[in-house]
């Protein structure tokens, strides 16, 4: 990422977003791993799409209530990779590096938050 786009949080979430989603295609489909894939891509999307709504708020309180749920979900994806790695070891590091982002992404929302 460059960056331009790290600075970016509009593009920078939706290519978290994209991330998520091929990091779940890539995991072997089982009893297991369903539910936690189902949950990963409702979160790990989820940040993106409730950044543009923050983006486009109608007023002060609407656009710190999207950022809370932005900071809520990259933490919820943070939960869900942590889960994923137990379920399936070998992608330990693919995942370490899409939780990272998701923490910092979580840092970025939480700083904003605090300044509403």
């Amino acid at each position: 990422m460059d960056s331009t786009s790290r600075f970016n949080l509009e593009e920078r979430t939706a290519k978290f977003g994209e991330d998520i989603i091929i990091f779940c295609k890539n995991l072997p489909k089982n009893e297991i791993t369903r539910p936690l894939i189902n949950q990963l891509v409702k979160c790990g999307t989820s940040v993106g799409a409730n950044y543009c709504e923050a983006d486009d708020a109608e007023s002060r309180k609407d656009f710190q209530h999207k950022i809370g749920i932005c900071k809520k979900e990259s933490r919820e994806t943070k939960h869900f990779l942590r889960m994923s790695v137990v379920a399936v070891p070998e992608v330990k590091i693919e995942a370490r590096k899409l939780w990272t982002e998701a923490k910092e992404l979580n840092l970025i929302f939480n700083a904003i938050y605090k300044k509403c």
